[in-house]
């Protein structure tokens, strides 16, 4: 990621019984992506929001920007956040 360039704003929908919400959570933490985590086993706006956005009950979800990502899908991520 370019110094120069914003990062944009990164949500990740999770919950703590889901693997892969701890993987993709730690793969944004190794690249130095800073972002907001929210449990939606514990904040049912915000699971009833994530489901309004994607139409999906499944987690993790991550919004880059105005942009959801379902899944850990590490191709999008890269290009959504510039990273290489």
């Amino acid at each position: 990621m370019r110094e120069s360039k914003k990062q944009p704003k990164v949500v990740v929908f999770s919950t703590p019984a889901c693997p892969w919400c701890g993987r993709v959570k730690l793969y944004l933490r190794q690249r130095g992506i800073k972002f907001k985590d929210i449990d939606v086993a514990k904040d049912k706006t915000a699971a009833r929001d994530m489901v309004r956005r994607t139409g999906q009950m499944g987690v993790p979800v991550l919004l880059i920007g105005s942009r959801p990502i379902v899944g850990f899908n590490k191709p999008l991520i890269d290009h959504l956040l510039g990273l290489k």
